[in-house]
């Protein structure tokens, strides 16, 4: 397989238009519409390629930004009549009304990185600056610098079991039982018409580790793309909240060399191993020793994430673990990318190259799947699914 052809053509095959708007989708049947998180991955992906095609993906993005500056985390452009994917009210017509992990300026900047176009990052960064102050407001309504989601959704991870406690889920359950419940929040969500701060403190209220690093690297590098385009204090403000948050994590959710998701307004621990413990390697807010041992005793740990197949998304010595359950057990392309980062700001060079070449196995021997079983390497779930193509971006 020519793996720069094979992920381009996947881009291609999945690419849309509407009006002027050029947009990638997932999975063509799976998953047809436009997802946040997954159009800031197919920027990254698409910058190897095409500047052009990179910077579209995110102005189609900044179109259906809401008012309050929030950013959707679906856009219905076009209803296709074969999908597998259900029709959901979220109370908005054309959008979801919640968001995902927020990866934009960390696309914008990739994207800047390479061709240095100005006029490009002047465009999008009204955009940027109020989507991220969005976040630093109206989901951190105690100023506790902890960045909170108000469903499942929002971590890009459905039914992860970080998520069972503030669900009322047990560890062992089906995909079924765990939707359902997502949907009853989605209905309890519009109750409180989307609110974030009532609903979160009423309904739902995580604090997540990988949505608090991506944050706080994309805080970094949106301060550095505000110094680019003549906004010093902007840059001071964005640098100085991504420190908040780091200390705030370090503060709320640190505990025996991990951190913790929390939820409710008491920050309850959810100690549960999933691949989010790894998460800090890629906002660098872990010393080197304690990177190091948290590597060694769990990501090298045959017991926990070492396995056949590298990097399973829970850990197997966790009750919810199911190398077929999902975000329960199974590998996808998109944390593998996180954890690569991570460990390359780190310096763990041979265990980033070997997340890498197994990265590229599994997209050889399975295709280019939505998950795959660690154990075995089967691929599962979606086919022609874009989130193959950031083997390319693990250099």
């Amino acid at each position: 397989m020519n793996l720069p052809i094979a992920c381009q053509q996947v881009l291609l095959k999945n690419r849309r238009h509407r009006g002027k708007f050029q947009y990638t989708v997932p999975s063509p049947v799976s998953y047809p519409y436009q997802w946040f998180w997954d159009s800031c991955f197919h920027a990254v992906i698409l910058n190897h390629f095409s500047s052009s095609s990179a910077k579209r993906e995110i102005f189609s993005l900044i179109a259906k930004q809401f008012d309050n500056g929030m950013i959707p985390h679906m856009i219905y452009w076009n209803h296709p009549n074969k999908t597998k994917f259900p029709l959901i009210k979220w109370g908005k017509n054309g959008t979801s009304t919640l968001t995902q992990p927020p990866m934009i300026a960390y696309s914008v900047w990739e994207i800047f990185q390479k061709d240095k176009d100005l006029q490009f990052v002047k465009s999008v960064y009204p955009g940027l600056y109020h989507f991220y102050r969005y976040l630093l407001t109206e989901r951190d309504p105690h100023e506790k610098h902890l960045i909170g989601i108000m469903n499942p959704d929002e971590s890009g991870e459905d039914n992860s079991p970080r998520f069972d406690k503030p669900l009322g889920l047990p560890p062992k359950q089906t995909l079924e039982e765990n939707t359902k419940r997502r949907f009853e929040l989605v209905k309890q969500n519009i109750s409180c018409n989307f609110d974030a701060p009532f609903c979160m403190r009423n309904f739902f209220w995580v604090k997540d580790v990988p949505f608090n690093c991506i944050m706080v690297t994309n805080l970094k590098l949106l301060s550095e793309l505000a110094k680019k385009v003549g906004h010093p204090h902007d840059a001071v403000y964005f640098a100085e909240k991504a420190e908040n948050i780091s200390g705030a994590m370090r503060k709320l959710m640190f505990e025996d060399g991990i951190f913790w998701s929390t939820y409710g307004k008491n920050y309850q621990k959810i100690k549960v191993k999933t691949w989010a413990i790894f998460a800090p390697l890629f906002a660098n807010i872990l010393s080197p020793q304690e990177a190091k041992t948290l590597v060694e005793s769990h990501l090298l740990n045959k017991k926990e994430f070492r396995t056949p197949y590298p990097v399973p998304t829970t850990s197997l010595d966790e009750p919810s673990f199911n190398p077929d359950g999902f975000w329960r057990g199974p590998i996808w392309i998109g944390t593998n990318w996180f954890i690569y980062k991570g460990l390359q700001n780190y310096g763990f060079k041979d265990i980033a190259r070997e997340i890498k070449e197994s990265s590229l196995t599994l997209i050889q021997k399975s295709g280019f799947r939505e998950h795959f079983n660690p154990l075995t390497g089967e691929g599962q779930g979606a086919e022609n699914f874009t989130w193959g193509g950031l083997v390319l971006d693990m250099v």
